[in-house]
């Protein structure tokens, strides 16, 4: 059974930084595309961040783009979502997933067969 863990949310201030990690337990998921989501409240999940398996591709909803990074360290099966630039816009509950196969990256949730719990992010204006 295939068990991802997230970590690093919290409260921050406007233009501050925080680091999520995603750690995978049950499986090497080195060659499976891994991917952020995120859920403010009342809005529907909207895609964050993907990257690919193998060549690590990555890609990222415009909002995120040249503030967020995603990354990967397969020695330690982990995956990242390094933060910058916080806006009280990017306060949601974060996930991380992971496919089951395949290295292409997909912003679409169900191609992801592995989730994590969600880590709350709030940014403080």
């Amino acid at each position: 059974q295939v068990q991802l863990v997230e970590s690093g949310g919290g409260l921050v201030q406007a233009g501050g930084s925080l680091k999520l990690s995603c750690t995978a337990f049950g499986r090497a998921l080195s060659d499976a595309a891994g991917a952020w989501f995120r859920q403010a409240p009342g809005k529907a999940r909207e895609f964050v961040a993907a990257i690919s398996g193998k060549f690590e591709t990555t890609y990222y909803t415009y909002p995120v783009k040249g503030r967020f990074n995603i990354s990967r360290d397969n020695a330690k099966n982990v995956l990242f979502l390094q933060m910058s630039s916080l806006k009280p816009e990017d306060t949601a509950i974060y996930s991380c997933a992971a496919r089951a196969s395949g290295i292409s990256l997909s912003t679409n949730p169900d191609a992801y067969a592995y989730w994590g719990q969600g880590t709350q992010v709030t940014v403080s204006s």
